[in-house]
């Protein structure tokens, strides 16, 4: 009897994985953007120009005036000194446990908790975030306020200027 040749049954391929989702609502800004992944840890000051996106763990603080800092699903900020973050944006989706200061605004994403108070120019807390702190609502700076009003008298026609000058009422004759 000659040998029976049995080839090997042909397997399925394995499924393509499709393409990761994007994060919801997770845009970096313009310019370069920093990570802290899920597995690091860092101990101590964070300086820079750049914008930061944390998804890792932070033990103290950071500072990063003009940019933002955004705290990932999986991120960790903590720190015992007078601010924890300082930036011109702040958006938690993670942990905060500390005092926050943004120049613009800071936003709490309803997968957020921050513990500590907050100084900011705006504010916005989405149902079901945490939050246990106080809030100091700060003016913007006079130089924003002072860019924003020359832009507005550049959009309104001429015709809806008036006088700064009070008209003197008439006086009575004697």
């Amino acid at each position: 009897m000659p040998p029976s040749f049995n080839p090997e049954p042909v397997r399925p391929a394995p499924p393509v994985p499709a393409a990761e989702a994007p994060r919801a609502r997770v845009l970096p800004t313009a310019g370069d953007q920093a990570t802290i992944g899920k597995g690091l840890v860092i101990k101590g000051e964070i300086t820079g120009t750049d914008s930061l996106f944390i998804d890792g763990k932070v033990e103290g603080s950071i500072n990063l005036p003009g940019n933002r800092v955004t705290v990932g699903q999986h991120g960790q900020v903590a720190a015992s000194m007078a601010v924890c973050i300082t930036a011109r944006e702040i958006v938690v989706m993670g942990k905060i446990h500390g005092n926050v200061s943004a120049s613009d605004r800071v936003e709490i994403r309803a997968e957020g908790a921050l513990t500590g108070d907050v100084s900011a120019a705006r504010i916005s807390i989405e149902d079901g975030a945490f939050f246990k702190g106080g809030i100091d609502i700060r003016k913007s700076e006079p130089g924003a306020r002072a860019e924003l009003a020359a832009a507005a008298a550049e959009a309104r026609p001429a015709s809806d200027f008036r006088p700064a000058i009070k008209p003197e009422e008439p006086k009575a004759v004697q």
